[in-house]
């Protein structure tokens, strides 16, 4: 089964209206594995880029997250994420993470175009496709080499290398740990108003540094 009919599976049997797949690494998310159409990849790369949103909760916390009134929700959880995704078109957003045991691989978005809580069966269904997830996710990379991500995997991706890679360098630029960096990063660009992978780009371009002494970033 190849990434992109997994996700399209997902959203078929829990009767949603899309959804998306996204990996993380020690509890970091690395980038989306799948999609299944626009308003998905819109969703996804907000998670990425915000570092908020309800697979990033789904993953951390290890439960299902359940927003069924993302325009008017109960309480605001998502202030940076809410606006846009809203915009995209979402209305009811669930996070459902995707674990082996004690091992989080990643979380399950899935969205719908409406306002609504999920059914009974529908989160019943979310949980067993999530679990799905897990053991074909494990298939696939079971054949690759160690360290690598299985080519079935990166087939479909948007994992964004670019910005693991300024992560890295802003990790040793400021002395920190590379999820501080890529924090910092994520900072930079919402306060700059800047996509986060343009910021990845110019200081992998070495034309933005982060300052060792203050933490700061300036052009070159």
């Amino acid at each position: 089964m190849s990434t992109e009919l997994l996700c399209r599976v997902c959203a078929d049997v829990t009767a949603t209206d899309g959804a998306g797949i996204m990996l993380f690494h020690d509890g970091v998310s690395r980038g989306s594995l799948c999609t299944t159409d626009a308003v998905s990849e819109v969703v996804e790369d907000l998670q990425f880029t915000l570092g908020e949103g309800p697979c990033i909760d789904a993953c951390r916390d290890g439960r299902p997250i359940l927003e069924p009134d993302l325009a008017s929700p109960a309480a605001s959880r998502w202030i940076a994420f809410g606006p846009p995704a809203v915009e995209a078109g979402v209305r009811a957003i669930f996070g459902f993470p995707i674990r082996m045991g004690a091992v989080g691989l990643g979380a399950l978005n899935l969205y719908r175009d409406r306002a609504g809580p999920l059914t009974d069966e529908q989160h019943a269904d979310a949980l067993v496709v999530a679990d799905i997830a897990a053991e074909i996710i494990l298939l696939m990379q079971a054949e690759a080499s160690p360290g690598e991500l299985a080519a079935e995997l990166e087939a479909g991706a948007s994992f964004h290398y670019v910005v693991h890679q300024a992560s890295g360098m802003v990790s040793v630029q400021l002395g920190v740990s590379v999820d501080h960096a890529l924090v910092r990063l994520r900072a930079h660009a919402f306060r700059t108003g800047t996509p986060l992978i343009d910021v990845a780009r110019s200081v992998v371009d070495r034309t933005v540094r982060f300052d060792p002494h203050d933490g700061s970033s300036a052009n070159q």
